[in-house]
């Protein structure tokens, strides 16, 4: 149905029929891409981390994990996974969390990205909640400490999900070039509704 390249830095949208397969390649490796999804009849129904990691019992999403909403319906299943254990702590990264994190100033990052897809919807500041970050690592240690590590997926690496409703799915494609989730550089991804 649909093959697109992303480039690095930029965004992505699109509505994924129920029982349609979108997979993600990181084509370069080591790329993160943060990932919202919605009801697309009804995005006020959206992705919902405390309830995916409840149903997951894990912080670590791979294939079988299902991406539930806020009203603890499955939005998405990931049924192909050649990286494993995506992040859900992280969160996107932002203009203004890069000035706090790494004293940066006019370094936008994923949350501008999703503004600017979620406005193509009529949506805004408002519905963008804690997103899943594929191909990324956030360990935890034992004491709780925890941090954003290099990115480790490589060239090639793909994750699928099935729709379980008619989705809207919105992607960044990671531009942050202040921490090692993209390894410093930040470089294209496909986009495939199959």
């Amino acid at each position: 149905m649909l093959s697109e390249i992303v480039p690095a830095g930029a965004p992505w949208c699109g509505i994924v029929p129920r029982g349609r397969i979108l997979r993600i390649t990181d084509l370069c490796g080591r790329q993160a891409v943060d990932f919202l999804c919605y009801n697309a009849a009804e995005p006020e129904e959206r992705y919902h981390a405390p309830n995916t990691m409840k149903a997951a019992g894990t912080i670590f999403l791979t294939t079988g994990h299902v991406l539930y909403s806020d009203i603890a319906r499955p939005i998405f299943t990931i049924i192909e996974d050649q990286f494993g254990g995506h992040d859900t702590i992280g969160g996107c990264c932002s203009g203004p969390s890069n000035r706090m994190l790494y004293g940066v100033e006019d370094c936008p990052g994923c949350r501008e990205n999703f503004l600017q897809a979620l406005a193509r919807h009529g949506l805004g500041r408002q519905d963008i909640v804690p997103n899943v970050n594929f191909f990324m690592r956030v360990p935890v240690d034992a004491n709780g400490s925890a941090a954003i590590a290099h990115g480790i997926s490589p060239a090639g690496c793909e994750v699928a999900l099935r729709a379980e409703m008619d989705a809207l799915a919105v992607i960044s494609n990671c531009p942050q070039v202040n921490n090692p989730c993209n390894g410093y550089n930040p470089t294209p991804i496909r986009v495939q509704i199959t």
